[in-house]
C-alpha cells in the first residue's frame, strides 16, 4: 500500500495578480497621501506579508506554531466505560465482535498516540505504524486489513476443485486471545 502524498495549498495565478495589483494600489494611496516615508512603511509591511504567505503555503503539509487549524484525530465523541465494557466483553466472545466493536476504538486510540507521540499516521503511513506498534499486534490493528466475520472464515471456492481461505492467515479463527488484548493495551500505553 502507497501512502498518499501530504496536501499542497493550490496557488492560483489568479489570486497572485489580484494581490499585486493591490499592492501596487497600496502603494500608490500611500505614497500619495503620507510622502516616501509612508510608501517605506507600507513596502516593509507588504515584503512582509508576502513572506509570511509564502512560508505558509509552502508548510503546508507540517504543523506549523498553530498558524493553521489543527487536524481532527478524533471525528466523534469519546465512547463512555461502559462502552468499552461493551466492547471488550464482545471482542472476548468472538472474532466478529473484536472487528465490529474493539478493533475500531483501538485503532482510533492507535492513530492518536502515534501522530501525538511520534508523528506517524496510522492510516498514511502504515509501514512506519507497524515499525512502531510491533509485527506481533500490528495485524490485529491494521486498518488496511479488511474486516474478519464468521462469513470470512469459511472457505471459498477457488474454481478449480479447492478452497481459498478468506480469512488474514496472519489472524488465528475465533475470538482474540486474552493475551492478545492484554498486549494491544500495554503497547498503546508505552507508545
Amino acid at each position: 500500500m502507497s501512502s498518499r502524498p501530504a496536501p499542497r495549498i493550490a496557488v492560483l495565478p489568479e489570486a497572485v495578480a489580484v494581490l499585486a495589483v493591490a499592492a501596487v494600489a497600496a502603494e500608490t494611496a500611500l505614497a500619495l497621501v503620507g510622502g516616501l516615508a509612508a510608501a517605506g512603511v507600507g513596502a516593509a509591511v507588504l515584503i512582509a506579508a508576502a513572506l509570511l504567505g509564502a512560508r505558509y503555503v509552502h508548510g503546508a503539509e507540517a504543523m506549523d506554531s498553530d498558524y493553521r487549524r489543527k487536524v481532527r484525530l478524533v471525528g466523534s465523541r469519546e465512547p463512555t466505560l461502559r462502552y468499552w465494557d461493551a466492547a471488550i466483553d464482545d471482542a472476548r466472545e468472538s472474532l466478529a465482535g473484536y472487528e465490529l466493536h474493539l478493533r475500531p476504538l483501538l485503532q482510533r486510540l492507535y492513530a492518536v498516540r502515534l501522530a501525538e507521540r511520534h508523528g506517524i499516521s496510522l492510516h498514511t503511513e502504515p509501514r512506519r505504524a507497524a515499525a512502531v506498534v510491533g509485527a506481533d499486534l500490528w495485524p490485529w490493528i491494521d486498518p488496511a486489513r479488511a474486516r474478519q466475520s464468521r462469513e470470512a472464515t469459511a472457505p471459498v471456492a477457488s474454481g478449480r476443485g479447492g478452497s481459498v481461505p478468506r480469512v488474514d492467515p496472519r489472524i488465528a479463527p475465533g475470538p482474540p486471545p486474552d493475551h492478545i488484548l492484554t498486549a494491544l493495551v500495554e503497547r498503546l500505553e508505552a507508545l
